[in-house]
């Protein structure tokens, strides 16, 4: 499903932008991915901007309808998506983890980024737009981004961009079908197997200071659950807790 549909651009302002407009004005069929060869004002998490080079990455946005998944689980549409992009990247690269909620990182570097964004009314989990940024052949980058990283400056290789999407569509639709069928224990569990720094001593900040604690789980609703070095669990929301790189 995922794919089936592809409009190709060669610059838009933002793939999501885009998407959002089109599902305003039309009916868009299920799995439709919305593709650019740049994007001149590329959106990440929180407003911060996404770096790259025209026609050296894939920066795409996939409209999806998960009317079977309540807004509480709405996590999952990012979990299996983070699953299928390294699923994809698994195929190429050693190491490839996701970084909480949904960077993708190759050892401490991120290759990928991802921004979900849920349409819900009455409820009901009406459309989902799942941005994609992934670095693919891009071998400088000159932006603010501390550690930006593509599977060509990993290899050394030079990759073919329609066949990476291809793969990429198909990964994710893989992934997005078990979500369909219901297969939330799996996929949680996959998730949390893949996390960046899962169960390893390191450094956070929160609101209140710089500590020690390590990272032990997912909760449904996407929080993630930190323990420190006094045995306490707590639970972080996106943007209360920081990863010290």
């Amino acid at each position: 499903m995922i794919g089936s549909e592809i409009l190709s651009f060669e610059k838009l302002t933002s793939t999501n932008t885009y998407a959002s407009e089109l599902l305003k004005a039309e009916e868009v069929k299920e799995g439709t991915i919305i593709r650019a060869s740049y994007q001149s004002a590329g959106r990440g998490q929180a407003g911060n901007g996404w770096e790259s080079e025209a026609g050296k990455n894939l920066l795409i946005s996939i409209i999806l309808y998960p009317k079977t998944i309540s807004p509480y689980n709405q996590f999952y549409i990012s979990m299996v998506i983070s699953l299928g992009i390294s699923d994809f990247l698994g195929k190429e690269l050693n190491e490839c983890k996701i970084k909480w909620p949904n960077d993708i990182y190759v050892k401490n570097d991120k290759i990928a980024g991802i921004l979900i964004e849920n349409s819900v009314m009455e409820d009901k989990l009406v459309s989902s737009i799942a941005g994609i940024g992934l670095n693919v052949n891009q071998k400088e980058f000159r932006g603010s981004a501390p550690n930006p990283v593509s599977m060509g400056t990993i290899t050394g290789r030079e990759y073919n961009i329609d066949q990476c999407l291809t793969e990429l569509a198909g990964s994710i639709d893989m992934r997005y079908d078990s979500l369909i069928s219901g297969e939330f224990e799996r996929i949680r569990s996959d998730y949390k197997s893949r996390l960046y720094r899962l169960n390893e001593w390191c450094s956070f900040r929160d609101h209140e200071k710089i500590f020690t604690g390590r990272i032990i789980s997912v909760s449904e609703s996407g929080m993630l659950k930190i323990e420190n070095r006094e045995g306490i669990v707590n639970e972080y929301a996106f943007k209360e807790i920081d990863f010290i790189l």
